[in-house]
């Protein structure tokens, strides 16, 4: 049985364009952690134990705490005793059943107080872990709600409301200003900006004309637009997500499988030597209760307490450091992968970017009589009135300048064309135009009908995407590689400006997945940093995946391995060293419980090892091992070495 360790980061979908009334967000889906009847359980046994123990440490008398163990024991024991009874039947033995075994063993020569600890551990660890997988099986399944559940199609001249299911290839849709798209296809007529930042990664809102395609699930903010169905929405982009995600996950499992064979033969070997030590004294003329006190030592000193206190207490406090410094690592599992990551694949929009344009260059023509200030306030006069995320910026960029912004009448916005506004008796149209790499959006600001001047704006690079860059590098040996839904020129300019080499561009989700696949192919192991629906098959394929929490979707949050909540890119590099750390110490662990099982079996089995000294050196060990786990608390361990 495995810990897992999950943290919920509220947030929200990718932002909508707010030309027009944006869609009511899809709704969220959550596992409430009492819900689940293993949670209730461990919590009754953990809450039993925690009011028995000082009872105990202080010598009370034992009918206070006494019932509290019995509490203990039955609350965390029967479910894992159930199952391994059931696994009994199908001729296999797990290590849960053992764990109760030894728990029952050490009550029955007065351990008590180990044989609860055994029970808690393992009754709050498979809590977790059955909250984890409802987590993201409740995310998977609200990917789907971003499909709308209707459609307006049309059919001979009138409009009807009917399922998005019901659709069919070559049927006729509209979809108005503020909808969503409700099955992948191509416009017909119209034009709208829409945002698609789920499926491609891109910033900013798509202008689409007649033979552009869209995507189920994407937002339509200005412009109705009419689309002919090309793909059944079972098979739609975002219902494809959902599939890589699954599948992903999936191949995961031979990992699980290698555990629960190892788990296998060692609770084999257990019981078997057990009633080995309890049987052939017998045999030989021992008495009953000699040879059922060795057995009992020998169940308890080779209980594997001390190896799972040799895993856990590094990893959990590496996660417990790197919650503090903003990075919300969901298991001990995740935290031991992101320290074997030997190469790094990173997304653009969101992890190495903002994910919001600004102005980066104001150019006023020579003969305008004007200057950037002017220009840029004129622009951001014009603009003010909107919520298109173009026109925030502008505005921003102004204020963020000192300027006046001049008041506007007689406002009118038109999809993929711009806006028009009178300022001060002159009639000002600003509008895209034409970039000419495609690095950059270019606006073109115009007065009277005169072309007065241009601005640029880029999505943002953050400011510590560079030496974050520079760092995993350092940590895997190989530069980071870009993978982005946007275009080429964009992406060239932000792997400048990173120094990253390796650039692919225009990807869809399934091509992310399939390039961090042939990279663990070609036997590496994969860190994926992103932040967007988008990213979630990708994220999940990767050996490890990291998601940037301030702007990430639920599902990114959700696959994922851990969050980067405070959205620092270069805490990633950190945590990657954190865990590099934990697994050393989980090593040194490992190698003292080893001795310490080694040393006190080989003592029962060739001499007769007492039982207190047998407990002394179980719990002896289980303690030193904690004890060195806990010191990746310290503050210094977040630091470089």
């Amino acid at each position: 049985m495995c810990s897992c360790m999950v943290c919920r980061v509220s947030t929200t979908v990718a932002p909508a364009p707010q030309a027009a009334p944006t869609a009511p967000a899809p709704p969220r889906r959550r596992t409430r952690v009492l819900a689940l009847p293993e949670a209730r359980w461990a919590l009754v046994s953990l809450v039993a134990f925690l009011v028995a123990l000082p009872l105990d440490l202080g010598s009370a008398p034992a009918w206070t705490y006494g019932p509290l163990y019995v509490v203990a024991y039955a609350a965390g024991g029967w479910e894992p005793a159930l199952e391994g009874l059931r696994a009994l039947r199908e001729k296999t033995l797990d290590v849960d059943l053992l764990m109760i075994v030894a728990a029952l063993g050490a009550a029955a020569i007065g351990q008590v107080l180990d044989g609860a600890l055994l029970i808690v551990i393992f009754a709050t660890s498979g809590a977790l872990e059955a909250l984890a997988t409802a987590r993201t099986a409740d995310s998977v399944r609200g990917l789907l709600d971003l499909a709308p559940t209707t459609a307006t199609r049309l059919r001979d001249g009138g409009e009807e409301t009917v399922p998005t299911a019901d659709l069919a290839v070559g049927d006729l849709v509209l979809v108005r200003p503020g909808e969503r798209i409700g099955a992948d296809g191509t416009v017909t007529e119209g034009t709208g900006e829409v945002d698609q930042a789920t499926i491609t990664g891109e910033s900013l809102p798509v202008l689409k004309r007649p033979g552009a395609d869209v995507f189920a699930g994407t937002l339509n903010g200005t412009g109705a637009l009419r689309v002919r169905v090309g793909r059944d929405p079972a098979d739609s982009v975002i219902a494809r997500i959902v599939t890589l995600v699954e599948e992903a996950s999936r191949t995961k499992a031979p990992t699980q499988l290698f555990i629960e064979k190892i788990e296998q033969r060692y609770s084999v070997g257990v019981v078997v030597a057990t009633l080995a030590v309890f049987g052939i004294p017998l045999a030989f003329g021992a008495g009953l209760t000699d040879a059922l006190l060795r057995a009992m030592t020998f169940m308890i000193v080779a209980s594997p307490c001390a190896v799972v206190l040799a895993t856990m207490p590094p990893l959990l406090s590496a996660i417990a450091n790197a919650g503090r410094h903003g990075v919300l690592v969901k298991s001990a599992v995740a935290m031991e992968r992101l320290g074997e990551i030997d190469t790094a694949a990173l997304d653009k929009t969101g992890t190495l970017t903002e994910g919001t344009p600004e102005v980066t260059a104001v150019r006023p023509l020579a003969d305008s009589g004007l200057d950037e200030d002017a220009l840029l306030a004129l622009a951001a006069a014009a603009e003010h009135p909107s919520e298109h995320p173009l026109a925030r910026a502008i505005v921003a960029a102004a204020r963020a300048r000192g300027l006046r912004i001049a008041p506007a009448d007689d406002f009118t916005a038109a999809p993929g064309r711009g806006v028009t506004a009178v300022v001060d008796g002159h009639t000002v149209h600003v509008g895209r135009a034409e970039a000419p790499d495609g690095a950059e959006t270019t606006v073109r600001v115009t007065r009277d009908g005169t072309l007065l001047g241009t601005l640029a704006l880029t999505d943002r690079l953050r400011a510590d995407a560079a030496p974050a860059t520079a760092a995993l590098t350092a940590l895997t040996g190989t530069a980071p590689t870009l993978l982005t839904g946007d275009h080429a020129a964009a992406a060239a300019r932000v792997a400048n400006a990173t120094g990253i080499t390796d650039v692919h561009a225009g990807l869809l989700p399934e091509d992310k997945v399939e390039a961090v696949r042939e990279r663990e192919r070609a036997g590496r192991k994969v860190l994926f940093v992103g932040d967007g629906v988008n990213d979630a098959p990708a994220l999940a394929a990767a050996h490890a995946g990291v998601a940037m929490g301030r702007a990430g979707s639920d599902l990114a949050l959700e696959t994922a391995d851990a969050v980067v909540v405070r959205d620092e890119l270069t805490t990633v590099p950190a945590v990657v060293r954190l865990s590099r750390r934990a697994r050393r110490l989980v090593v040194q662990n490992l190698v003292v419980a080893g001795v310490f099982i080694t040393v006190l079996v080989l003592w029962d089995l060739v001499g007769h090892l007492p039982l207190p000294i047998g407990v002394a050196g179980h719990e002896g060990s289980t303690v030193l091992v904690g004890l060195n786990g806990l010191r990746l608390l310290r503050e210094s361990a977040w630091r470089p070495e």
